[in-house]
């Protein structure tokens, strides 16, 4: 008997009997929920059809838990040698709601954000795309632990985050000394983990404190600018700050913190030279090579074809077109 999908579903297949499905191990379902409940049957090419038709009915415990089910019943269909078209385009579909639903939701958010003078934290993993390279599908879970502990840090210390895509992660501080507290906590964490296959985990931290203006897809200006610059020069594992910051920390520094001077550096796209300065503490790496340099453009492009610096600024995702 041929199949054919009626709404969703796969019509003209027998329904899988009790006995039968018992019977089945777990790796023939796409997903098992914390309750052992086995959900999406994968064991032939029929119940892949249905289960990538009715993939986007089931209630999935956790984002982490759909993600390894799609996996699942991807691998399936590939040995099955199903095109699964049409379940790629519905999750496309359903991605591009869950940002929009986000991006709503992060407008409403917006307006419990600090304004005026704040202090921005920004952080990036170094040789991420090595660690890709070597961890392949298991990046997703090791990038995860490390925003677990970015968020942790963050919340702990007062501050509010502010986006987190690819490696990148963005927040901002009412006081520029918890910004540093939580860059002291994020790093001397990471110091402590033992990672899998025994590799080495290092995030580059860059604080500013300044005035940047607040909208309803996040901050913009020259501050938030200057804050991803400092970032990009530091080091894993090193935290810089400005001089702005440090100033606005004065001569109450977090217990057991230290300001080592860097002197000054260029900056990409910032006119002056900035003074930098490395945060010292326990359990934090000491010594590191100088700041990094900006990168060298092979061409100068025409100034009409330049953006400006707000137009470069980190902001919230913007609604997909």
């Amino acid at each position: 008997m041929t199949s054919r999908q009626v709404g969703g579903i796969v019509s003209g297949m027998a329904r899988l009997k009790p006995k039968k499905r018992e019977r089945l191990p777990d790796r023939a379902f796409a997903y098992i929920d914390s309750c052992g409940r086995r959900r999406l049957p994968i064991h032939d090419k029929a119940h892949v059809r249905n289960a990538l038709a009715r993939f986007n009915q089931v209630d999935f415990e956790s984002d982490a838990a759909r993600e390894q089910a799609r996996k699942r019943l991807l691998n399936a269909a590939k040995k099955y040698r199903i095109v699964p078209v049409g379940f790629i385009t519905r999750q496309l579909q359903s991605e591009r709601k869950y940002a929009t639903a986000r991006i709503q939701a992060t407008a409403i958010e917006a307006t419990a954000l600090p304004t005026g003078f704040v202090t921005l934290l920004m952080s990036d993993i170094e040789g991420s795309t090595l660690l890709l390279r070597k961890l392949g599908d298991r990046y997703g879970t090791l990038l995860n632990d490390v925003r677990g502990i970015l968020r942790a840090a963050v919340s702990g210390s007062g501050g509010h985050e502010i986006d987190a895509r690819a490696d990148e992660f963005f927040a901002v501080f009412e006081r520029a000394g918890a910004a540093v507290e939580a860059a002291v906590a994020v790093q001397r964490d990471l110091a402590a983990r033992e990672w899998t296959d025994g590799l080495e985990v290092r995030i580059r931290i860059g604080v500013h404190s300044g005035q940047p203006t607040l909208t309803e897809t996040g901050y913009i200006g020259l501050a938030v600018h200057t804050t991803a610059r400092i970032c990009a020069a530091a080091h894993g594992g090193q935290i810089v700050v400005s001089a702005a910051t440090r100033t606005a920390i004065g001569t109450s520094p977090p217990a057991g913190v230290r300001f080592r001077g860097l002197g000054h550096h260029r900056l990409s796209g910032l006119p002056d030279p900035e003074m930098l300065f490395q945060v010292q503490a326990s359990g934090l790496r000491a010594r590191f090579p100088p700041p990094r340099p900006p990168r060298r453009t092979r061409q100068r492009r025409p100034a009409t074809e330049r953006h400006t610096s707000a137009e470069r600024q980190l902001e919230l995702p913007q609604e997909p077109a």
